[in-house]
């Protein structure tokens, strides 16, 4: 199609030149048939090679149809809507409009193409059809026909001359040119005079293309017949319908003025930097008349000056020199003609040429046409194109060359095109954690002196992929509860954070399966699923489970979903829950335990010990004796450490026979927790004296013994005797192999101090250090001797702290039995 409009227009280019040629009466017709050859030739060459040609005449309605990409690039319609086409021009309005899915272009708006082009031919509008999937550029224009909208416009509305009468006949005076708009053919083609009987118009072509009226005198004029004369002159434009302009012209005859001003050159050529300051000198003319007076007088004007002249020079009507009246942009007009007429007094005058060459600075900056951006960009993406843009600079030369640039320190490479076109494509994946926008600065610089550039800045932002687990604080957490505790009681949380964004962050918890799955995890904790808090579900009791562990994990909500683990041990605190417990003397037997101590015993006489065990740890198993009551205080003492029970004083007759203790075995928790247990000591002369039953044993006594007890009497007796001969030994073993300490004589110093009147058993038993040493070797006594228990404890009470050491494993490693 524009390879057809473009033929049509140079067939009629091509007649009209041959109209021309037959108007001339050409002569050979076989040399007019070679040059519509040649014609046709070269339109079909100029085709192929061109870009795209649309044509349009101005003040075309809009919506007109111009022409159908899908034809013309050869495309169907669901192709050339699915490469998304665009049409990119340089002009401040859109100007075209296409329908991507039929692929017709259209016109936007009316177009006016003075306004567009001025007296620019032909009025060509560049514009490029840019295809995004792939990214493709096509170049195109829309030539703009001219049509006939104005008419010839004189800028005076009279035209005075004066004239010599002396004015021989054939004298031309040259009038003021009219303007018009149109251009071609729609421009000013011919001037008409009204009629008179002095003159006559002639038309004649300016080096310029401008057609200038010449008035011709044709016969001689006389003052003193017609002093003066009015005429009209009316320009003629070739439209069709043609156009007209009329201005009237004042012809005043004058005396005699026989020589015309000269200017000294015809032509005068200056160049003219577009920065040059308003107000400056750009040349200065000059003419000369050989005439006195006022017929030798000369003045200075411009001669056919359009509007554009006149608003950009002024010219000193005496010195002929011309200034700069406005400021000069070579980018808007390059050359400039000046007309520049020398009149003197007597009406004769003369004319010179002035072309003024602007010259180019580099004034303009690049620009940069943003075509496309794309954001945000998915991360780990590669060779993704993030913007298209094109580059411009008004300016010539290598003021116009440009360089186009960003960072250095960027994931982003720009790679050119075509028609100055840049792409912005990633130059390796992108991570959004470890930065989620980039602010991309786009320097073009031309090469111009001094260089300017222009900065464009765009925000890319980086959108979440789902790459990164969740991550706990810790990899593993250790948390306390108090036994005894309140079911649902918060115990404590656990934290993870995921550096992606959105659903990728947000975390959900759970409990894993345990390894054991002999543990009951679902019945002792639970987890809040969205906070990580952590509940015990039931009371936990520290002496049947002091600690446990499990796994908790984190997952995203991302898509494939990404998690973790985190382990978690919880340990029970203990609580004093329970109170001491009596292991010796028994307080569930049937026959009470009862005591012998001699007359003779001196003060401090070990009578017995009191043995007790708690089943808490820590200080909550800290055990203290204290005497409660006695049938004589102060014969007898405890002590709180170890709960002996030792004579205070000397024994004497007057002294009761029989006694009654009663020991208060008391724990160190908060709040303390107690036991009481009662002793009977009988005060014997001698241990060759009878043994006295205990008054609540009398009347058992009295009855005949029976043979079956007798029997386990003497068994138990026996065991006993040969466990606690076995703990004698093996406490004697224990220390012979502790030789550094019995070498010196002394008792080996427990680990720790004990505080206060407290026995710190660390939940293993109530048999303190300093009582394994008073079992074993005396350090205060300086001798070396052991001291051994008395052996008149009843065989019941062997039996039963043999049972209570089963019973209690912390006691049996106090004594180390095993």
């Amino acid at each position: 199609m524009p390879f057809l409009s473009c033929l049509r227009t140079r067939e009629s280019v091509f007649e009209r030149l041959v109209k021309r040629r037959m108007d001339a009466r050409v002569e050979c017709a076989v040399q007019q048939r070679q040059v519509l050859f040649l014609c046709v030739f070269l339109g079909m060459s100029w085709a192929a090679e061109e870009p795209l040609v649309y044509f349009v005449e101005e003040e075309a309605e809009r919506g007109t149809l111009l022409a159908n990409l899908a034809h013309d690039l050869g495309l169907g319609m669901e192709e050339l809507s699915a490469r998304e086409p665009r049409v990119i021009s340089d002009q401040k309005i859109g100007f075209l409009l296409l329908d991507p899915l039929t692929g017709d272009v259209s016109l936007n708006e009316k177009l006016d193409r003075e306004e567009l082009c001025g007296p620019k031919e032909p009025c060509v509008l560049p514009f490029q059809l840019l295809m995004e999937k792939p990214f493709e550029i096509f170049r195109a224009k829309l030539w703009v026909r001219d049509i006939n909208d104005h008419s010839p416009v004189f800028l005076d509305r009279e035209i005075l001359l004066k004239i010599l009468e002396s004015t021989t006949p054939g004298a031309a005076f040259l009038l003021q040119s009219a303007q018009d708009s149109d251009i071609g053919t729609n421009n000013v083609r011919n001037y008409t005079i009204s009629p008179n009987a002095y003159f006559h118009i002639s038309v004649h072509n300016g080096a310029d293309g401008i057609i200038y009226p010449e008035l011709v005198l044709d016969r001689p004029l006389d003052r003193e017949e017609v002093p003066e004369l009015s005429l009209i002159l009316t320009a003629l434009d070739g439209g069709s319908p043609p156009r007209s302009g009329t201005t009237l012209v004042r012809i005043l005859v004058l005396d005699i003025n026989d020589n015309a001003p000269e200017f000294v050159q015809p032509l005068y050529k200056v160049q003219l930097c577009e920065d040059s300051p308003v107000g400056s000198l750009v040349v200065t003319v000059s003419a000369r008349d050989l005439d006195t007076g006022s017929n030798g007088e000369i003045v200075y004007a411009f001669f056919y000056a359009t509007e554009r002249i006149l608003n950009t020079f002024q010219i000193n009507p005496t010195s002929g020199s011309v200034y700069l009246k406005a400021e000069l942009n070579y980018e808007v007009i390059q050359t400039y003609t000046l007309t520049i007429q020398a009149k003197d007094g007597g009406g004769l005058s003369g004319k010179c040429t002035v072309v003024i060459q602007v010259t180019d600075i580099n004034d303009n900056p690049p620009e940069l046409l943003m075509s496309s951006l794309t954001s945000p960009i998915q991360e780990n993406s590669l060779e993704t194109v993030v913007a298209v843009f094109r580059i411009r600079d008004r300016d010539s030369g290598n003021n116009a060359k440009m360089v186009c640039s960003i960072q250095d320190d960027l994931p982003f490479v720009l790679k050119p095109s075509v028609e100055n076109y840049y792409t912005l494509v990633t130059d390796s994946p992108l991570d959004r954690e470890e930065r989620a926008e980039y602010n991309i600065t786009i320097t073009v610089t031309d090469m111009g002196t001094p260089r300017l550039k222009t900065e464009h800045n765009i925000t890319v932002l980086v959108s979440d992929v789902n790459d990164n687990a969740p991550t706990f604080t810790q990899t593993s957490y250790t948390l306390w509860v108090r036994e005894n505790n309140s079911p649902a009681l918060h115990i404590g949380s656990v934290s993870a954070t995921d550096t992606d964004a959105g659903a990728n962050a947000q975390v959900t918890y759970s409990l894993l399966p345990p390894p054991d799955p002999l543990v009951p995890l679902a019945s002792l904790v639970s987890i809040n699923t969205d906070n990580g808090h952590l509940f015990a579900l039931t009371s936990l009791d520290y002496e049947a489970l002091r600690a446990f562990e499990f796994h908790v994990g984190a997952t995203d909500r991302g898509s494939p979903a990404l998690s973790s683990q985190a382990l978690v041990r919880v340990l029970v605190a203990d609580a004093n829950d329970n109170a001491p417990f009596v292991l010796y003397p028994l307080q569930n037997a049937s026959a009470p335990c009862t005591e012998l101590v001699p007359r003779a015993a001196e003060p401090g006489y070990l009578v017995t010990k009191v043995v007790a065990v708690d089943g808490d740890a820590g200080q909550n198993a800290w055990l203290s004796y204290q005497l409660l009551k006695a049938t004589e205080p102060g014969l007898f003492g405890v002590w709180a450490h170890n709960g002996e029970v030792r004579t205070a004083r000397l024994l004497s007759e007057r002294d009761a026979p029989k006694q009654r203790l009663v020991v208060l075995v008391k724990d160190n928790g908060e709040p303390p927790l107690s036991a009481s247990v009662t002793l009977h000591v009988l005060l014997v002369d001698g241990f060759s004296q009878p043994y006295l039953p205990a008054p609540e044993a009398e009347a058992a006594a009295a009855a005949p013994a029976d043979p079956l007890t007798v029997y386990l009497v003497v068994a138990l007796a026996s065991v006993s005797s040969l466990f606690l001969f076995s703990v004698l030994v093996f406490v004697a073993v224990r220390l012979c192999r502790r030789g550094g300490a019995a070498s010196a004589g002394r008792c080996p110093v427990a680990e720790g101090h004990f505080p206060g009147h407290l026995v710190d058993v660390s939940g293993t038993g109530t048999l303190s250090q300093s009582y394994q040493c008073e079992v074993g070797l005396m350090g205060g006594s300086g001798t070396g001797e052991f001291k051994f228990l008395k052996p008149i404890l009843p065989n019941l009470a062997f039996q039963s702290i043999g049972r209570e050491v089963e019973e209690y494993p912390s006691y049996r490693n106090d004594l180390g039995l095993w």
